[in-house]
C-alpha cells in the first residue's frame, strides 16, 4: 500500500480521452458519448461547450453511514460517471439553461442568481447543479476570489450511474457540475478543496451528507481503492488482492435520500448525534457542554475508551453497553436527560427540525453500536489488505467483514430492504466471499466479493435468480440488464477536458 498526495493536486485537465477512459472498446464507447454530448448541446443551445467536466461514481466496500460521523471509510471509484458540458452566455442574458442527453429529465432554467434557494419541495433533478453552482459562489465570496458578477449559462448533463442505485450518482451530479463551473470560470482548487467544497454544495438538497461520496469520486486512483480519511480529508491508496472482483448488482429497489431524508437518511444522523450527547452526558460533561461540543459519536470517542480502559478493555463500544437503553428513546425521555428541549438543541438545522417532526422516537444504542463496530471494521478490512496471508486468506477475510457490515447495517442500523435482503443471501449462495448493502441503503445496490474466474457464472447466476422474475413482470428490459448487474475495477476520479 502506498500513500500519496492526491489530495494536494488540482483535477488533471486533458486534451484527450485516453488518460481517463483507457483503450479500446471503453475508449470508443466514451468517444461516441463525448461525440453525442457536443451534438445535443449545439442542438439546444446552437453552440459548442467551453469545457467539460466528469466524475465518477463510487461504490462503498466498507464503512456504511460511519463518513458524517467523522469515521473513515474505503470506497472505489466505478466507470460509471457524470459529464458535464457547460459554456458561459455571451448575450448577457442572466439566466442557468440545463439540459439532459436522456430525453426523460425535462429541460431545467433558473436565474442566474448565487443566492436563490433550492426549492426542497419541488424535487427538480436540476436542483444538483444549482447546489454546485451556490456553492462555488459562496466560496468565491469566503476566499475573495475574483469571478466577477453571475452570469448565464447553457448546461448539457449525461449521466451512466444509475439513479437511486447507491452508487452515488447525485454527488457524481454535483462533483461534475461545481468542476465544471470552476473550469469555465479558470478556477483551480486542490482536491481536498473541492471534495470538502461538493460536500457543502450537495447539502443545499437537502442531505446531511459526510464527504465520502464526494472525496472518492475526486480523488480517486485507477486501480486503487481509497481509504478516506476526514478532518483533514486525505486520500490513501488501498491495492485490493489480486483474483478477487467486485460485482455490483442493483436491488431495484431505488433510493430515494433527499426525498426521504427526514424519515431514513437525516434521522439516523440525528439519531448519532442524539447518542453523542447522552453518552458525553453519562460520562460526566455537563449536559450543556455536551451540547455544543459532541457533535458526532467520533468527538465523544475519547470518553468512551476512558471509560472502557477503566474497565480492562480497549472497546468504546463497551460505554455504549452499559450506558444506552437498548429500549428506544422518547424525545421527552431524551429532554429530561439533556435538560433542554430537541428543537432547541437543533434550532439552527432545518432539515434535523424535519426529523423532529417525523420522529416519534429514537434508537441511540444500536445507531452508536452500528458506528463503533464499522468504524473498527473499516481498519480491519485494510489491515487484511496488507496483511501477509496468502491472497485467498485475504479474500475470504474481507468477505467475512463485508457479511458482518451488512449485519449490522441491516439489523443495527436498519438501512436495508426486502429487495436487497434478497439479493445479498443469493449472492452468498452463489459463492460470494461476502456480499453487503452499499451507499446509503433503503434500496439501491449490493456489493458482493468474487472470485475473478467466476464473475461471468455469477453474473449469469444472479440474472436467473434475482433479475429474470422482474423482467418478465417488466419491471427492467432484458437489454438494459449491464446496467443492473456489473463487475468493476477501481476506476479514475474527477477530470476536465478542454478539446
Amino acid at each position: 500500500m502506498a500513500t500519496t498526495n492526491q489530495e494536494d493536486l488540482p483535477v488533471p485537465i486533458y486534451s484527450k480521452l485516453e488518460p481517463v477512459y483507457g483503450t479500446g472498446s471503453q475508449l470508443e464507447e466514451a468517444q461516441l458519448r463525448f461525440n453525442t454530448v457536443n451534438s445535443k448541446f449545439n442542438e439546444c443551445f446552437s453552440c459548442s461547450p467551453d469545457v467539460y467536466a466528469r466524475s465518477p461514481g463510487r461504490v462503498n466496500l466498507i464503512g456504511e453511514h460511519i463518513d458524517y460521523e467523522g469515521y473513515s471509510v474505503l470506497p472505489m471509484a466505478i466507470r460509471q460517471d457524470t459529464i458535464v458540458a457547460i459554456r458561459k452566455r455571451r448575450d448577457g442574458e442572466k439566466v442557468i439553461r440545463i439540459a439532459n442527453v436522456n430525453d426523460k429529465y425535462e429541460f431545467c432554467t433558473y436565474p442566474a442568481d448565487p443566492t436563490q434557494e433550492v426549492d426542497l419541495k419541488n424535487h427538480r433533478w436540476g436542483h444538483y447543479f444549482i447546489c454546485g453552482y451556490k456553492g462555488f459562489y459562496e466560496y468565491a465570496k469566503i476566499k475573495g476570489l475574483e469571478v466577477g458578477p453571475a452570469v448565464g449559462l447553457d448546461v448539457l448533463v449525461d449521466g451512466t450511474v444509475p439513479t437511486g442505485s447507491g452508487l452515488s450518482s447525485s454527488a457524481a451530479f454535483v462533483c461534475s457540475s461545481t468542476i465544471a463551473i470552476m473550469a469555465a470560470f479558470d478556477v483551480s482548487l486542490a482536491k481536498k478543496e473541492l471534495a470538502q467544497l461538493t460536500c457543502d454544495c450537495e447539502r443545499h438538497i437537502g442531505t446531511q451528507s459526510g464527504g465520502m461520496d464526494q472525496a472518492i469520486s475526486v480523488m480517486a486512483r485507477a486501480g486503487f481503492a481509497e481509504l478516506i480519511d476526514f478532518n483533514p480529508i486525505r486520500a490513501t491508496d488501498v491495492q485490493l488482492p489480486a483474483g478477487g472482483s467486485f460485482v455490483i448488482a442493483h436491488s431495484l429497489a431505488e433510493s430515494q435520500k433527499a426525498v426521504t431524508a427526514a424519515t431514513n437518511y437525516n434521522n439516523r444522523v440525528v439519531e448519532c448525534r442524539l447518542a453523542a450527547i447522552v453518552l458525553a452526558i453519562k460520562l460526566g460533561k455537563k449536559p450543556q457542554e455536551a451540547i455544543s461540543e459532541m457533535k458526532t459519536l467520533s468527538d465523544v470517542e475519547g470518553l468512551c475508551v476512558a471509560f472502557a480502559d477503566s474497565r480492562g478493555s480497549t472497546d468504546p463500544g463497551l460505554a455504549i453497553t452499559e450506558l444506552l437503553n437498548e429500549e428506544p428513546y422518547k424525545c421527552e425521555d431524551i429532554e429530561e436527560l439533556i435538560g433542554e428541549k430537541l428543537l432547541e438543541v437543533f434550532a439552527n438545522s432545518s432539515s434535523s427540525l424535519d426529523v423532529l417532526k417525523a420522529a416519534t422516537h429514537f434508537k441511540l444504542f444500536q445507531r452508536a453500536s452500528h458506528v463503533y463496530s464499522e468504524a473498527k471494521r473499516v481498519f480491519n478490512f485494510r489491515d487484511a489488505v496488507s496483511s501477509a496471508s496468502s491472497e485467498e486468506d485475504k479474500l475470504k477475510k474481507l468477505g467475512d467483514l463485508m457479511n458482518e457490515s451488512h449485519y449490522s447495517c441491516s439489523i443495527l442500523y436498519e438501512c436495508s430492504c426486502p429487495e436487497l435482503e434478497e439479493l445479498v443471501k443469493i449472492c452468498r449462495d452463489n459463492g460470494a466471499f461476502g456480499a453487503r448493502l452499499t451507499g446509503a441503503g433503503w434500496g439501491g445496490c449490493a456489493v458482493a466479493l468474487v472470485k475473478e474466474s467466476i464473475v461471468l457464472q455469477f453474473i449469469l447466476n444472479l440474472k436467473d435468480q434475482f433479475y429474470k422474475s422482474r423482467i418478465d413482470k417488466g419491471v427492467i428490459k432484458m437489454n438494459d440488464l449491464g446496467l443492473y448487474v456489473f463487475a468493476s475495477k477501481p476506476s479514475s476520479g474527477a477530470a476536465i477536458f478542454k478539446f
